[in-house]
């Protein structure tokens, strides 16, 4: 029997997913994959529709799961022409560089098709439905039933025996809800119709970085320089463009830094060590339990670092406060001029600093713990813990760094810390928003949200009948809480309901993960969940066939 699977979205989750299940031959599978772009395996924030040339990936080939190239050798196959399309210089194929988001969407296009004909030489059934949309789903019985519309809105009925919603990123197809309010930077083809003037834009990660990046491209150009940084000129029309991004620390990323992958074990914040901390702790201790974790691991990794902040005594907050202190005293663009300089010295020489290398291996182990947090706990993760690490994996490009430092040194870029108290208005305005400090106000004509996908409640999933049969449902929040956790699953990732058949459902779709699994984001992860969800359908279907050799007998 053979056994009809769908992959809802065919970016890189459901790539990861088609890997695992064509290593799994043992399972006979006819496999349909629903995609309502008009290409197949790059995923949204790869392909050209919604990035820009000058926006970069921050994963390197070497950080990218197996596939069946690796990025570096599909680079290298490709001609010269082809990688004069992409502006990288054969000799400049690296492992460890930097490449545009549009180069690794086709890239991840070109693996997707390499999988699509290894199944089909497996003697699969693999259908690869583009520019169709699903527009509902529904469990029937032991099915799932999924309602697809095409580009001429005609819907049909499908039903397969598991379905696996990575339906990715979700942002508005026109970001732009109000004249010159933008509710994110994707796609970045609506950034095109930005004119000349002051741009404001909240956020400070690599995705408000390019936003940045694509409005000073279409205002002037980048230019190397003979020190191998960048300098930056604006046509001479363009005199009133400037961007000041606002965030709540008022700081930019670092740049990214040398290390060894894959990540060397670490000692003592180990997850199993993470595990018994979970299974022994009560919910009221189990926080600071993890956390003093996190304070032995740095205390051996690096001592000096970790007593310089005075880790060794301090709690969660302190801790939280002073780590990023020590960047919030300095001149930000000194500081980002030091730090790259750093980082470059480092990678040349393959030196990597160690407690940069212990927060960023314990943020993976940290991912077990936010699922086990009482509500009033989960907050002080999110406020105190979550960020450090975020800032320290967020790193950026080296070539991002020195754009913002070439705008900078322009007139063309600052940096605000969003103090308590100070407010946004996007509604009294003609246009744009207005930043209101007290009796302070500055309106910016145009002003961009680019803090990241949001945690996405069940209110916002996409697929009504779900809802309507109570299949997809919130993480109990405890009341008051301010922090959302997004929607109920297992660790299968099956949705929690009292459906039985939501056993043959999967939800990979990461905005509403992001609340208990706040790591989960990337290549890397898109990878990760695969394998647990094909080997969960592995597991079903093994016992499905014991439970009917038995009634057999």
């Amino acid at each position: 029997m053979s056994y009809r699977i769908a992959l809802v979205g065919a970016g890189p989750t459901s790539l990861y997913c088609f890997q695992a299940l064509l290593a799994r031959t043992q399972l006979p599978a006819s496999i349909t994959i629903f995609e309502r772009q008009r290409r197949a395996g790059q995923g949204t924030p790869y392909s050209a529709y919604w990035s820009d040339p000058v926006m970069l990936a921050n994963i390197a080939s070497i950080e990218i799961p197996p596939l069946p190239q690796r990025l570096v050798e599909w680079l290298a196959d490709e001609s010269d022409s082809r990688l004069a399309t992409f502006g990288i210089a054969r000799e400049d194929i690296d492992e460890r560089a930097f490449y545009s988001r549009l180069v690794v969407g086709e890239y991840l296009a070109a693996q997707f098709q390499a999988l699509v004909d290894r199944g089909r030489l497996l003697g699969l059934n693999v259908d690869v439905r583009t520019q169709a949309s699903v527009i509902d789903v529904r469990i029937v019985g032991e099915a799932i039933e999924l309602s697809v519309a095409d580009l001429r809105q005609r819907a049909a009925t499908y039903t397969f025996d598991y379905v696996i919603l990575a339906t990715g990123h979700q942002w508005p197809a026109d970001p732009e809800i109000r004249p010159g309010y933008f509710t994110s930077p994707y796609p970045a083809t609506a950034l095109a119709r930005i004119q000349n003037c002051a741009v404001g834009i909240r956020g400070s990660s690599l995705s408000a970085i390019d936003a940045a990046v694509t409005l000073a491209n279409q205002h002037g150009e980048f230019v190397p320089t003979n020190d191998d940084s960048l300098e930056y000129n604006a046509r001479p029309e363009t005199g009133g463009f400037k961007v000041s991004l606002f965030s709540r620390k008022g700081l930019i990323p670092e740049a990214d830094f040398y290390h060894p992958i894959p990540y060397l074990p670490l000692t003592i914040c180990t997850a199993e060590t993470m595990n018994k901390i979970i299974d022994d702790s009560d919910a009221e201790g189990l926080l600071d339990a993890a956390f003093d974790l996190f304070r032995r691991e740095m205390l051996r990794a690096d001592a000096h670092y970790a007593m310089s902040l005075g880790l060794q005594t301090a709690t969660l907050e302190e801790f939280c406060s002073a780590y990023f202190d020590v960047r919030a005293s300095a001149d930000l663009f000194d500081w980002a001029k030091q730090n790259l300089k750093v980082a470059v010295a480092n990678a040349e020489r393959q030196v990597t600093v160690p407690w940069r290398y212990a927060i960023l291996r314990m943020h993976e182990v940290f991912g077990l713990l936010p699922a086990h947090l009482n509500a009033d706990e989960f907050e002080r993760f999110s406020d105190f813990l979550k960020p450090v690490f975020v800032d320290n994996y967020a790193t950026v490009p080296h070539e991002s760094v020195k754009r913002m430092l070439a705008l900078h040194t322009a007139g063309k870029l600052d940096v605000h810390k969003l103090e308590e108290g100070v407010r946004l208005d996007t509604r009294s305005c003609n246009e744009g928003a207005m930043l209101i400090d007290g009796k302070i106000r500055r309106h910016f004509p145009v002003f961009i949200e680019a803090t990241g996908q949001p945690v996405l409640s069940a209110k916002d999933f996409p697929f009504p009948s779900l809802l309507r049969q109570r299949a997809i449902q919130d993480i109990d929040t405890e009341g008051d809480a301010q922090v959302k956790r997004g929607i109920a699953i297992d660790s299968d990732y099956h949705p929690i309901s009292a459906f039985e058949s939501s056993e043959r459902l999967f939800c990979l779709s990461l905005p509403f993960l992001l609340g208990e699994h706040p790591f989960a984001q990337g290549i890397t992860s898109s990878a990760e969940m695969s394998e647990v969800v094909i080997e969960a359908i592995k597991v079903t279907e093994a016992a499905n066939k014991l439970s009917n050799d038995r009634l057999d007998l």
